[in-house]
């Protein structure tokens, strides 16, 4: 099998790739990050662009609703708009269609994004979850489902492979499981093997911009730090861009 790694990947021919890394709430500090982007291109027009987004677009920030709003615009305007489903984007719809009171989303940030939209649940409270997630039925609009139900786990372009979470080492990219590739941690934050792409992600929060020779992770824990991260892939140049 072809390897490849990070210093000698290319990107596609004429098409400027950005990846962003996990938002959670901070519409903020995705507008800035936008309008980073919008920057770069001004300064140095590619031939096409697209950015990639990797997902975690709810829970514990201030505006999930906000960052929502956002990509399901951005999507209709534009093809360019990319976006992947995260861990936290899939617990959201599955709080909305069973209303589970020990899921990812009532013990990980769901409260914030309930208020987002207007709904406040008490998660100690059986009756609060209930009636809370019937107000989010209809609270959230049809919009916001449809887009977070046609979020791909993945894709790839040129030398680089993009999910939320990682790969399982050792089975093909074209074969990984989607729990995986919205959950994986340490098995694959431990290997370091070069694989047939290298793998840009977020999921696991890191001071900075993690950089191997097999993997790059996005994710600089933005609700937390108050930073934003991406990478932006043009050819074989690549460069990272931080907004806070």
């Amino acid at each position: 099998m072809r390897t490849v790694e990070f210093k000698h990947a290319r990107g596609p021919e004429r098409l400027r790739i950005f990846a962003i890394g996990d938002v959670h709430g901070r519409l903020d500090l995705l507008q800035e990050m936008h309008r980073r982007i919008q920057a770069e291109n001004e300064k140095s027009p590619p031939f096409d662009w697209a950015i990639v987004h990797l997902g975690d677009y709810v829970d514990r920030g201030p505006d999930s609703k906000g960052v929502l709003d956002l990509l399901v615009s951005a999507q209709r305007k534009t093809h360019r708009m990319l976006a992947l489903a995260g861990n936290h984007d899939i617990g959201f719809l599955e709080f909305l269609a069973t209303g589970a009171p020990d899921g990812i989303f009532a013990h990980n940030g769901g409260r914030q994004t309930a208020l987002s939209y207007g709904i406040s649940i008490d998660f100690g409270d059986l009756r609060s979850i209930a009636g809370g997630r019937d107000a989010l039925l209809r609270a959230v609009p049809s919009g916001h489902v449809e887009f977070l139900r046609g979020l791909k786990r993945s894709m790839a372009f040129g030398d680089f492979f993009f999910c939320h979470a990682g790969i399982r080492p050792g089975v093909d990219l074209d074969y990984q499981d989607p729990e995986d590739l919205v959950w994986i941690r340490q098995q694959f934050l431990a290997d370091s093997r070069l694989y047939s792409k290298v793998v840009i992600h977020g999921h696991t929060p890191v001071t900075g911009i993690e950089v191997r020779p097999n993997r790059i992770n996005l994710d600089t824990g933005a609700v937390f730090s108050g930073r934003l991260s991406a990478i932006a892939i043009d050819a074989g140049e690549k460069w990272f861009l931080e907004v806070m």
